[in-house]
């Protein structure tokens, strides 16, 4: 999948998930391999999976351009140890993934991303600690569903409001509904922080823009007339 990312001429997010199964705010499992394991081994067995990838995907000439640790990580990541009610192990697991990546590739960008769209005190809550903590990220990445993030308008606060704290680019890097009204908020932030918005999973969830025989449909239309005019 990398090389066929690299060969289109496009750009490559990875984010690691560090689970056995898909990893959100609700399940961050412990991967079957790393159970029993101490604390410290559990940092070292991170570092090591994580430089890996990274070194694996230099080395056949496909190096991400930027990398998460961790997906949606505002409940923490790898449970129990790196549970967001114990901060300090929680950013000892994020520093190790980073300094991973980073021992690789410095040049790649780090994103932090939570599932928190439409909720600011939540949002800079996990921030701050983060930063308290040593956590290194070059860009915040936050999933927007109106089911669980709120309305378009507290997106647009909370955003904004991360913008005008951390000084650092912004993504909404998942989301579904309400395609183009959440694209425009994610490029009008100020000081040209706003650098995007990822659709997740356009074959599913809500307002699929592909159809089962994978014809596009009137959204993927849109889509692609939303990313003609930014």
């Amino acid at each position: 999948m990398a090389k066929r990312v690299k060969a289109a001429g496009m750009k490559l997010l990875l984010d690691f998930h560090y689970s056995d199964y898909w990893a959100d705010p609700g399940k961050q499992y412990k991967p079957a391999a790393w159970r029993g394991l101490s604390f410290t081994e559990l940092k070292k067995a991170m570092y090591d999976y994580t430089k890996q990838v990274i070194q694996e995907l230099k080395d056949q000439g496909t190096s991400p351009d930027m990398v998460q640790i961790g997906n949606e990580i505002n409940h923490g990541i790898i449970w129990p140890e790196g549970k967001v009610s114990n901060l300090d192990q929680l950013a000892q697991l994020l520093n190790a993934g980073t300094a991973a990546v980073k021992a690789v590739d410095p040049n790649i960008v780090m994103m932090l991303h939570v599932a928190l769209g439409g909720q600011n005190h939540e949002s800079v809550f996990f921030i701050d600690n983060m930063l308290a903590r040593g956590v290194h990220f070059d860009v915040i990445g936050e999933s927007y569903y109106p089911k669980w993030h709120g309305t378009l308008e507290d997106l647009e606060h909370n955003l904004n409001d991360l913008v005008r704290r951390y000084n650092r680019d912004v993504i909404v890097v998942e989301y579904s509904q309400l395609k183009r009204e959440v694209n425009k908020i994610a490029f009008e932030l100020p000081n040209g922080k706003g650098k995007g918005t990822c659709i997740w999973e356009p074959l599913n969830t809500w307002e699929q823009v592909f159809d089962r025989e994978g014809k596009s449909n009137e959204l993927r239309l849109m889509m692609i007339a939303v990313m003609i005019e930014q």
